[in-house]
Order: structure tokens, then C-alpha cells, then sequence
């Protein structure tokens, strides 16, 4: 069962490291543009895009339209909040590995106040306190250990991705220990229903609730591919604290700079030296 995930993820790296073979075009406006889009398998996501639109259309988008119909918001809350709580033990081990000690033992308490006063996570005990969610997955763990991000790539049914990130979501996914417990009582039959189970459930889950966003960022798209581009890879660099770069770089360099929290400080040192604000004025502002 794993060794096919590896083996399919592993054909998904080895398609992309032949993106380093793509040539940037020599005008210097439009390589800005190739760089900052960081897409050399542009032609090839456009294909697989197009073909994750047709499984939402027909499949994906009717799933959660039927969803939010048919069930009361309350009961997909305790489902997505169930959904969030079985995946807290793989967010406590990537903060560990990240060295984010802190953030664990929060992850840690919100899974033992959630998974027992929450009724098994059905309700979110923990953000009404001062336990607000962590997150931490693989994808993110790789860029704290300096993995480049690579190039931007659309992978089948689960859409805007790259490398690191699609290496991270099969880690996350193999690590996930309810899929062991369910294979300890029924063998690898009730394991696969249960990942099957999981995965749909949790896609059902997602889509459902980026129903009017997503549809909302279509309509008002010139080009739906490149906006979402955009709008995913901003999503997740904000996640992991980056900015970027000026000048850009390499696509298969992954073109990261340094965290937003340096960039503020360096700004707050630029805006006391002239005194220009009140004192009471918020740096970098």
C-alpha cells in the first residue's frame, strides 16, 4: 500500500527535476516574469488543471454543494473539527522536528483536551481557551531544514503543489497512525477504507468550505490557472514566513528569501534614524 504512494511520489520528483532542463526566455522583462512565476511545466499543469476541473465540475463541486445543502453547519463543524483533531499527532511530531518545542506541547495539550473533554475532537474545546490551532505538516518541516521549494506544479485531484510539498503530503499521510491502528484489527482491507475514508472525507471537507471563495476567485479571473497560482503559492509562503525576493531567483532554486519577521526588523532600524515619526509612530509602518 505504501510502497505504491512512495513509488508514485517518486515518479512525480524525478518528472520535475527535468524541469531544470527548461530554458528562461533571454528578455529580461519576461524572465522576471518566468522567475516570479517559478512554472517551467507550465504547458503540462495547464493539462492536468484542466482536467481537475473537469473532476470538481462533475464530481468535487456537486459533492459539496450537496453537502452544505443536506447538512446543518453545526454538524460540519464537528466534522471538520474531528477531521482537524486526527491529524494532530503528525502536526505535534513536524513541530518537534522543526524545534518548535513550544508549539508541540500545545499541539500535544489540544489533542488531549479536544480528544477527551472535546468528545473525540467533535468540539473544539481548546481554541475557546488559550489553546488556538498550531499548524505544522512535512512540506514545512523540509523548507525549516533548507529544501528548496521547486517549481510550481499541479498534481492530479490535488491541485497547486510543488516538490517539497508533495514529498511533505506523502510523508504526512504515511504518518498518520490511525491508518496502523485500523490495519492492527482488520489487515491492509480496513487500513485502505480507512485512508480512502479520510482522504475523501477531508477533501469533501475542504472543498465545501472554499465553495463560494473559489468560485468567487473564478469568476473575476481573467486567467483561473494563473490566479490561483498566484493566490496558492502567496497562501503558502505567508504560511512559512517568506517573502519575495526583489530580484528573484532560480525556479529550480525554489527563489526563497529570508523570513518577514528580519525584513520588519531591518525596516524599524532604517525608520528611527531620521526622526521623521512621532516615537509612539509602529516601526517599518
Amino acid at each position: 500500500m505504501y510502497s505504491k504512494l512512495f513509488a508514485s511520489f517518486a515518479a512525480l520528483l524525478l518528472l520535475t527535476s527535468l524541469s531544470a532542463c527548461a530554458t528562461a526566455p533571454t528578455d529580461p522583462a519576461e524572465r522576471a516574469e518566468f522567475q516570479k512565476n517559478n512554472d517551467p511545466l507550465e504547458p503540462m499543469n495547464r493539462t492536468v488543471f484542466e482536467f481537475n476541473q473537469i473532476v470538481d465540475r462533475f464530481f468535487l463541486k456537486p459533492a459539496a454543494q450537496a453537502y452544505r445543502y443536506i447538512v446543518p453547519e453545526f454538524a460540519r463543524g464537528i466534522v471538520g473539527n474531528v477531521l482537524y483533531n486526527s491529524g494532530e499527532p503528525v502536526r505535534m511530531t513536524n513541530a518537534l522536528l522543526q524545534g518548535r518545542t513550544t508549539d508541540a506541547g500545545k499541539i500535544f495539550n489540544r489533542f488531549l483536551v479536544n480528544s477527551t473533554a472535546g468528545l473525540g475532537g467533535a468540539i473544539d474545546l481548546a481554541s475557546e481557551g488559550d489553546l488556538k490551532r498550531v499548524d505544522a505538516d512535512f512540506g514545512q518541516t523540509l523548507h525549516t531544514w533548507g529544501a528548496p521549494e521547486g517549481p510550481y506544479i499541479v498534481l492530479p485531484i490535488l491541485g497547486p503543489s510543488n516538490p517539497r510539498d508533495a514529498v511533505g503530503f506523502a510523508i504526512d499521510s504515511v504518518a498518520q497512525p490511525w491508518g496502523y491502528i485500523a490495519y492492527s484489527y482488520g489487515g491492509t482491507a480496513t487500513s485502505n477504507r480507512y485512508i480512502i475514508a479520510n482522504v475523501g472525507a477531508q477533501a469533501l471537507d475542504k472543498r465545501a468550505e472554499f465553495l463560494d471563495a473559489l468560485e468567487a476567485l473564478e469568476k473575476g479571473s481573467l486567467d483561473f490557472y494563473a490566479q490561483l497560482r498566484s493566490v496558492s503559492r502567496q497562501s503558502r509562503h505567508a504560511e512559512l514566513g517568506i517573502v519575495q525576493s526583489s530580484s528573484g531567483a532560480e525556479y529550480d532554486q525554489g527563489y526563497e528569501s529570508k523570513p518577514a519577521k528580519k525584513v520588519k526588523k531591518r525596516k524599524a532600524k532604517k525608520a528611527v534614524a531620521p526622526v521623521v515619526a512621532p516615537a509612539s509612530a509602529k516601526p517599518g509602518m
